[in-house]
């Protein structure tokens, strides 16, 4: 079975593991292998060749698990290259993973790059060295990219305060918040907002 589609990203805005990605990806088709994303084909299936109540609402969920499941069985066969980069090695890095986790989890924390290192179980030039190479940034400023990152979500799917965002994703003020907003996506939060949402 060859299914294509296609998902509309900023370019400047992709999430690092998609950059890993390659062009094409083949997961050949074996009995017992990836079970959920046999499943989840096969739903998509059915509510394609049917004309159901709920079906226009289902597929576009259906087609996000389809990519995730996709993702997820090229990570897990992939093979593993304990010395490349990339957020593939990042994730398959477990102390690594364990700091991405801490930080995903609880962007609001004042993480600093030793207290992110306690969490990996490395010394701080240790995990300072390691994080840097399997996700190709610093980890202080992947905590950046990760906040503005949540912020730019929170902006885009809510109408929460800027006040309450900075709280939740780390920044001591709605202004601190701003000034960082604008240097990353280029503009104010506000207009942000906005744009997203026309």
């Amino acid at each position: 079975m060859t299914l294509c589609g296609g998902y509309r990203l900023d370019p400047d805005r992709t999430h690092p593991l998609l950059r890993d990605v390659p062009a094409v990806l083949h997961l050949p088709a074996q009995v017992g292998r990836h079970d959920d994303l046999r499943t989840t084909l096969d739903g998509l299936g059915r509510e394609l060749g049917t004309s159901r109540p709920g079906g226009a609402a289902l597929v576009p969920l259906l087609l996000d698990m389809l990519l995730l499941h996709v993702l997820r069985a090229w990570f897990e066969d992939r093979p593993r290259d304990p010395g490349g980069g990339g957020w593939a090695a990042a994730l398959a890095d477990p102390p690594i993973s364990s700091a991405l986790h801490a930080i995903h989890q609880d962007p609001a924390h004042a993480w600093t790059v030793q207290s992110l290192a306690d969490q990996a179980g490395l010394s701080r030039a240790a995990f300072g060295r390691r994080f840097t190479a399997a996700t190709r940034q610093p980890p202080l400023a992947y905590l950046t990219w990760w906040r503005l990152t949540a912020a730019a979500g929170i902006l885009r799917e809510t109408d929460v305060p800027l006040e309450q965002i900075a709280a939740q994703v780390g920044y001591s003020s709605q202004f601190a918040l701003a000034n960082a907003f604008k240097r990353q996506y280029g503009v104010p939060p506000g207009r942000f907002r906005r744009t997203a949402r026309t």
